[in-house]
């Protein structure tokens, strides 16, 4: 694995610090991969192995409020109404401005492909390319089957994570969730939190070779995990019910590799379907044996940066 050549810490201009590293030819077009979850954070450093650092100038960072970034979304004093997605763009392209970057090829997975596809109808100037894996747009739609529908899948796991939920008449599971997170009492947001990832493992388990993220079982992730998240999905990712759906006009020349997996059960094929059909200059690839994720995946995101290396 190609490791750091530069690290440092960017001040937004509303006063958050985000963490973020650099690797590869610092003279080459450059690449930044935007990570899943929301509040997963960059990780040890695997989104490195994909593109060919001899090509490609490599940005990774950890986005607002998580990972190494500071303040983390669950201390106190947080606002969490104002960790919207415009506000994550504008971190997003005040760290490329930062970095001296003209323009540069975007990837991200799951949450971040929902991520780039905000960041490219905001700053389609600034967006050579778009690699997205396991594509999601966090729509209100893709947002009730994983929390509400594939529970017809999961139906004793559901109820209990509907259950743990404690909502109301007539409130979603999610925004039930969203109101236990923001609980003055410590135990009720650490309860919350740990139901919530309970159901993140699940969700995903039928993908072949899953094995449960070790990470949910620390509280203290999972704090921060299900809150950023919650926070999110809670609100369509403060995009509308539909968001980037109707604003994919805006994108259309911009080229796009778009990989999922087949298997992905908690996020289904067909959100990348109706991407690929609304982008002309995109291609799909669709890996029949693999779900959220997995080896082959891998690979195709370096083919797909290998295709648009110079």
């Amino acid at each position: 694995m190609t490791e750091p050549r530069t690290t440092g810490r960017l001040t937004t201009s509303d006063g958050a610090e985000l963490y973020w590293e650099e690797s590869g030819n610092p003279d080459a077009p450059a690449t930044v991969w935007l990570h899943g979850g929301p509040g997963s954070g960059l990780g040890a450093g695997g989104y490195r192995r994909r593109p060919d650092p001899e090509r490609w100038r490599i940005i990774g960072f950890d986005q607002r409020g998580c990972g190494r970034s500071t303040p983390l979304v669950d201390a106190p004093g947080v606002d969490l109404d104002a960790l919207t997605t415009e506000r994550m763009v504008a971190d997003l392209d005040e760290l490329r401005a930062h970095l001296g970057v003209d323009s540069w090829l975007v990837a991200g997975g799951s949450w971040g492909s929902t991520y780039a596809l905000a960041y490219a109808q905001r700053h389609p100037e600034r967006v050579d390319a778009l690699v997205l894996v396991a594509v999601t747009t966090t729509s209100r739609a893709e947002v009730d089957w994983i929390t509400e529908h594939v529970g017809r899948i999961f139906p004793r796991e559901w109820e209990e994570f509907a259950t743990a939920s404690r909502r109301r008449p007539g409130e979603r599971v999610v925004e039930a969730y969203d109101r236990l997170l923001r609980d003055p009492d410590p135990e009720v947001r650490t309860a919350a939190a740990l139901a919530w990832c309970r159901w993140e493992d699940v969700h995903v388990s039928l993908a072949p070779g899953w094995q449960p993220d070790p990470r949910y079982a620390d509280p203290g992730f999972a704090r921060l995990f299900a809150t950023h998240v919650v926070n999110s999905w809670a609100h369509d990712a403060f995009l509308g019910e539909r968001g980037l759906l109707d604003g994919l006009a805006t994108i259309a020349d911009i080229p796009a590799v778009l990989i999922h997996g087949r298997l992905d059960v908690s996020g289904p094929l067909a959100t990348a379907w109706e991407l690929h059909r609304a982008l002309p200059n995109s291609r799909l690839v669709v890996v029949e044996d693999e779900g959220h994720g997995g080896a082959t995946m891998s690979d195709e995101l370096a083919r797909a940066y290998a295709s648009f290396a110079r």
